[in-house]
Formats: C-alpha cells, structure tokens, sequence
C-alpha cells in the first residue's frame, strides 16, 4: 500500500487517494502480491498514469469507471476506480472475481460501484464546497 506524500518524476506530488465504503479493507484481504501490484496501479493513477492491466470497466460511460485487473494462482481480483473527479483518486471497489459467466462483472458488484460513485461525486462536492468559504 501506498502511504504518505510521494514526490514523483518531475516533482509531480499525488493526487491523494479516497478510499470509499470498505474498498482499502477489502484490498488488504488480497494476497500480498495483489496488494502490491494494485497499490502501485493506484499511486499510477495518482500520478495521472495508467497501470497496462488497466482498463474501463463497461457499462460506465465515457471511461469515468476504471478497473485494474490481477491474476493470482488461478484468481482474479479487481480494483475499481475513479479518476474523473476533481480532488482525488476515489477507489470504489476491491474484489475477487467468483463469477464462472466470462470476464463480465456481477450484477451485484456493479451495483456496489454506482452506489460508491455516486458517494465519491458527492463526496468530491463537498470538498469543493467546504474550500469556498
């Protein structure tokens, strides 16, 4: 996991990362390997990058809904994301794919993602706001 300010290249500094509902506790439930790999992906999107195993996750327009993708020993995990808001990196999911029907997401899953965007924009609002005054 990804603690603290990191200076990047160019003295870039982060976008700081929100994680929404239990999408961090979710994600320390991964192996370590996953961990690793999904942190690093995340600080890369801090950074406005984009990990190769990263891609948008369909059904949400426009690309405003990415999710990175780990394959371990025979599993698959996921760590859903936005970046299309203003103040932060907002992580709305973490999950391991049990699904047998392909690569699509589970109908359950999906709705946990729109219910945490919505969360995250609200959220995002806020910030906003609470800085004007």
């Amino acid at each position: 996991m990804w603690h603290g300010t990191v200076v990047g290249e160019e003295g870039r500094k982060p976008r700081p990362a929100v994680w929404v509902g239990t999408s961090l506790e979710d994600l320390k439930r991964f192996p370590d390997e996953v961990q690793d790999e999904m942190g690093y992906g995340i600080y890369l999107a801090q950074m406005g990058d984009k990990h190769r195993k990263t891609k948008p996750l369909k059904g949400f327009k426009g690309g405003r809904v990415l999710e990175m993708i780990s394959d371990h020993q025979g599993d698959t995990y996921r760590a859903v994301y936005t970046v299309r808001l203003v103040h932060a990196v907002y992580v709305l999911h973490a999950f391991q794919k049990k699904s047998k029907k392909g690569v699509e997401t589970p109908r359950r899953d999906v709705e946990l993602i729109e219910q945490r965007l919505t969360r995250a924009a609200e959220m995002d609002t806020e910030a906003t706001s609470g800085g004007r005054q």
